[in-house]
């Protein structure tokens, strides 16, 4: 009986030091959960201000020569929206837990319910045993996954990074452009999860948005003070309405206040009344319900209001909202912008008559400008005239074809040909054999602004101001016919023999019909626009925000916002202009004139509002600068570069031998028309 007893007491304190090591582990794991999620956070703020880091670098702790170029990337463009979406049933618990991942991630949480919801509906099942390779670095990926069951394990160059239990959201940064994984996640057990490819994705953003544009501009057309306003202006209008909530029984107007805001009804039903003299009560009107819209007069000045509007629907109401401020900066004229210049494409095309007959060999190699990513530009003479020389840009046909870039490429054959402004590269003729197309442009030979920026650190603020102002009137050009620049960076500003700046490079460049969007994502990260990473659609404004960049970098030598890789690159630009902290070396007025243009909302950017780009040119800081000096060419500028000849080659940096000189032919006649 005795070791009976004492077996039964043996099995009771081992029964309760193993719960003793359970609540042990338990607290142990909560505290690691805990330590996961303030290296998290950690590691989100040492992102969020790497940039105050950089700043000291810039200024002279890095040697010239250390600051290395940046690529473009771009995804396939989306031509129509015919994909046809197909939804995957999935249980409660499953979606629940899908959009939990989402909303945990730092990227997909800015996207908008909606979205999310359709994402959801999109994502399919996908299973990979115990061991098998999930996401394999190095690989070019288009799928996100959001794991539903298992353990995956993390590594980077063969060296375990770490274990990730399921809700989370995986490889996020393929569902945005074609783009290399950076880490491989294997499946550490068997392994359920959810995925979506980035065509899909892309089809649901694109569709979720121009889809509310519609209903937007659709409940506009129908409140009289709108309804003469031309299409594009009310897309515009329809780009800054903010979706406000109001529970039942809220004042969403208090009659008697004075108030500037103006309400369309998207969702429930309302109630007005007015308040009786000598009483407390108030007397009923009417109910407006989804369509209906109150507070128009505050939108033109008279902001009294006349009555009081209730939330009256047991679900809420939602409401499409606009102020008096933002409305005004709206509506104008658009079409008077854009009538500053004439049409000189007859004029452009007598320019290139003179090279109408000219041939491939007649062109005569001297040495190499520039490496990018389809090919190289060289410095070239004509055969026979050593007068003067060109760059002729040679692009590899088959890479072209390989990237999807075709559509990208023809853009900027077009746009370049027709261009004629003294602050754009000009195009003069096209080439094309088996293996390349070509393109004969000017020559700037003082180099590239990224070369003389890298030797100096950076710019002091007059410099500045002369180079921004080179690009304002590039993007006048431009913008007044509708044409999106996206790609502005030091690395594609040339400089003339005279020191003043070029655009070059229109790879990215886009024409766009009044009042629309274009959804292609591309750019160059740090330079990329919010709504260009949301898939929200773009126009010009994207532009405006890059230039409130380029102002950023050439001031400081380092780009606002800089992150280890592009997605956390993106997650910054996401964070905002405000969540920068700006160096004492920029003035007050150039600070200013940054944070207006990187608005994160893109109709309240300095440049796109009813003054247009002269909104900029008139900002406090370019008082006292000479436009007219700048457009005549009169203009001293800050930094002289030295050319000696029209084969001085010395203002650009040696690159060596291509190492791909003889590249797959393409025969496929996609580039009939170059």
């Amino acid at each position: 009986m005795d070791s009976i007893r004492d077996l039964k007491r043996l099995l009771y304190e081992r029964t309760q030091a193993l719960r003793r090591r359970d609540d042990v582990i338990e607290i142990l794991e909560k505290a690691l959960e805990e330590r996961d999620a303030t290296i998290r956070y950690l590691q989100n703020e040492i992102d969020k201000f790497r940039q105050i880091v950089d700043f000291s670098l810039a200024s002279g702790a890095i040697g010239p020569g250390q600051r290395s170029k940046r690529q473009a990337i771009s995804a396939e463009p989306l031509t129509k929206d015919t994909r046809v979406i197909v939804k995957f049933q999935k249980p409660q618990r499953s979606r629940d837990l899908i959009k939990a991942a989402i909303l945990d991630n730092d990227f997909m949480k800015n996207l908008e319910l909606t979205q999310i919801r359709e994402i959801v509906d999109c994502m399919y099942p996908v299973t990979f045993s115990a061991g098998s390779t999930i996401i394999r670095e190095g690989d070019v990926g288009s799928i996100v996954y959001v794991m539903e069951e298992g353990k995956v394990e993390v590594s980077r160059d063969g060296k375990y990074l770490s274990t990730l239990a399921p809700g989370k959201v995986l490889g996020e940064l393929a569902i945005l452009y074609n783009c290399k994984r950076t880490a491989t996640i294997t499946a550490a057990t068997d392994c359920q999860l959810w995925a979506i490819d980035r065509q899909c994705f892309q089809t649901i953003m694109m569709r979720t948005g121009l889809s509310r544009q519609a209903e937007y501009t659709d409940f506009l057309k129908s409140v009289p003070i709108f309804k003469n306003l031309p299409e594009e202006t009310l897309i515009k209008i329809s780009d800054v309405l903010e979706e406000t909530f109001y529970n039942n029984g809220d004042y969403i107007i208090r009659q008697g206040a004075r108030g500037d805001t103006f309400f369309i009804i998207s969702k429930g039903q309302v109630r007005v009344t007015i308040k009786q003299p000598d009483t407390p009560e108030e007397k009923y009107i009417r109910t407006l319900s989804k369509g209906d819209f109150f507070g128009e007069k505050a939108l033109q000045g008279d902001d009294l209001r006349t009555a009081n509007i209730i939330a009256d629907d047991p679900e809420g109401v939602s409401c499409l909202v606009i102020d008096r401020e933002t409305f005004n900066q709206l509506i104008s004229s658009l079409d008077e912008i854009r009538t500053r210049y004439k049409d000189e494409l007859v004029e452009r095309r007598r320019l290139n008559e003179e090279f109408r007959d000219l041939r491939l060999q007649d062109l005569r190699p001297l040495a190499t400008l520039g490496v990018g990513g389809f090919g190289r530009v060289e410095l070239v003479q004509i055969v026979g005239d050593s007068s003067r020389s060109f760059a002729l840009k040679q692009m590899k046909k088959a890479q072209i074809v390989e990237t999807r870039q075709q559509q990208h490429i023809m853009s900027e054959k077009r746009i370049m040909g027709e261009a004629d402004c003294d602050f754009v590269v000009k195009l003069f003729k096209t080439f094309k054999d088996r293996k390349y197309l070509y393109m004969l442009m000017e020559a700037c030979l003082g180099g590239e602004l990224w070369t003389v920026l890298r030797d100096k650190g950076h710019f002091d603020d007059g410099t500045t101001r002369f180079y921004t102002a080179c690009v304002v009137e590039a993007f006048d050009y431009l913008h007044s016919r509708n044409i999106i620049y996206r790609d502005l960076k030091p690395e594609n500003l040339l400089l003339d023999s005279q020191g003043y700046v070029k655009l070059v490079d229109f790879g990215f460049a886009k024409r766009l019909d009044h009042g629309r969007k274009t959804w292609t994502f591309c750019g160059t990260p740090e330079y990329v626009a919010p709504e260009v990473i949301l898939n929200k659609g773009h126009d010009i404004s994207a532009d405006y925000w890059s230039l409130g960049v380029l102002m950023f970098e050439l001031l400081t030598g380092t780009p606002p916002f800089t992150g280890g890789d592009p997605m956390k690159t993106y997650n910054i630009i996401l964070k905002g202009i405000d969540a920068i902290e700006f160096p004492r070396s920029i003035t007050r007025n150039a600070t200013a004139l940054i944070k207006k243009l990187c608005r994160d909302n893109p109709a309240e950017r300095l440049g796109y509002q009813k003054g247009g780009i002269s909104e900029i040119q008139k900002h406090k800081w370019f008082d006292g600068f000479n436009w007219e000096g700048l457009r005549s060419r009169t203009l001293e500028p800050p930094i002289m570069p030295r050319v000696q000849s029209a084969t001085d080659t010395t203002n650009f940096d040696e690159y060596p031998p291509d190492s791909d000189p003889s590249p797959p032919d393409d025969l496929s006649g996609w580039d009939n028309d170059f």
